[in-house]
C-alpha cells in the first residue's frame, strides 16, 4: 500500500515537471524592420549653384537684421542686396566654422548646410541695393581742408594713396564698386557707410576673415595705412556709388525710407 501511494506521487511529480518545461518554452517574435535612416549632410559637402527661390524662403531668418530684400535699415548691419551668392556662402561658412568672430551670426548660420549657404546668397543676388547719399560737406582742416569729404574717398577709391601705400579699391572692387562675382570679391557700392567704416577699422587693426589656408589677408594689407579720415572719406563715398542705369526708381527709394540723393 505505501508502495503504490509512493509510486502515485512520483509519477505525478513527473507530469507535473514535464508541463511545467513544456510552459517555460518560449517562442521569440519576430524582428521588427529596421527603422530608416536618413543621411545627413557632411559639413564639407560639395554645394551646386544657389537656387535663389529656395533661398528666398531660408532667407527669411535674415529679415530682421539685414531686410527682407536685404537693403537693411540698421546702418550698423551691412546690406545684402545685390551681393554675390559666393561671397555670402562663404562669409556664412566662417560664421559657421568661427572663422569670422560674430556671436549672433554665429547662431544664425549653426543649422545652414553648404547648400542653404548658396541658396540664400543666390537670393539676395537676385534683390537690388538701394544706394545711400555721400557726403559732400568741406573738410575745414589737416591735410585734406579744403576738399569735399567724398572726394578724399573717391581719389583713394579710384587711384590709391599719391605715396603707393594704398591700393586702388577699383582694382578689385570694380569702378562702380560691384564687385568681382568669380573671385567672390564684394560688392561695396551703395553699402551703408557706419558698417563700412567699421568694417575697414577693424581690417586695418589686424581682422583677418578666416585661418590658415582659408585666411584672406588682403584687406588687413590694404587697410593697414589709411586714416581715420580716409576710412570715414571711402566710406561715405561707397554709401552713394552706383551705376546710374541700376539706380532704384524713386518710389522704391521712397518705400525703403532712404534720403533720396
Amino acid at each position: 500500500m505505501k508502495f503504490t501511494r509512493i509510486l502515485g506521487v512520483a509519477i505525478a511529480l513527473a507530469a507535473s515537471a514535464a508541463v511545467a518545461q513544456e510552459a517555460a518554452t518560449v517562442t521569440p517574435a519576430p524582428e521588427q524592420a529596421a527603422a530608416p535612416v536618413a543621411t545627413l549632410e557632411a559639413d564639407n559637402a560639395v554645394a551646386t549653384h544657389g537656387d535663389a527661390t529656395a533661398g528666398a524662403g531660408k532667407a527669411a531668418a535674415c529679415a530682421a537684421c539685414h531686410g527682407l530684400d536685404g537693403n537693411s535699415a540698421d546702418p550698423l548691419n551691412p546690406k545684402l542686396a545685390g551681393q554675390h551668392e559666393r561671397f555670402i556662402a562663404r562669409q556664412l561658412a566662417l560664421f559657421k566654422s568661427g572663422e569670422r568672430d560674430n556671436a549672433i551670426m554665429l547662431g544664425m548660420s549653426a543649422t545652414l548646410s553648404a547648400q542653404d549657404m548658396r541658396d540664400i546668397g543666390a537670393y539676395f543676388a537676385t534683390q537690388k541695393v538701394l544706394p545711400g547719399v555721400a557726403d559732400d560737406s568741406v573738410i575745414a582742416e589737416g591735410p585734406n581742408a579744403g576738399r569735399k569729404f567724398y572726394a578724399v574717398g573717391e581719389q583713394i577709391f579710384r587711384s590709391g594713396k599719391a605715396d603707393g601705400s594704398v591700393p586702388a579699391c577699383a582694382a578689385c572692387h570694380g569702378p562702380a564698386g560691384a564687385g568681382n562675382p568669380g573671385a567672390a570679391w564684394p560688392a561695396i557700392g551703395g553699402q551703408h557707410a557706419t558698417y563700412l567704416a567699421n568694417t575697414l577699422t577693424a581690417f586695418r587693426n589686424g581682422t583677418v576673415w578666416g585661418k590658415g589656408a582659408n585666411a584672406n589677408a588682403i584687406m588687413s594689407a590694404v587697410a593697414a595705412n589709411l586714416t581715420d579720415e580716409e576710412i570715414q572719406a571711402l566710406a561715405t563715398y561707397l554709401e552713394g556709388l552706383h551705376n546710374v542705369a541700376d539706380a532704384p526708381s524713386e518710389e522704391a527709394v521712397a518705400a525703403s525710407g532712404q534720403p533720396q540723393g
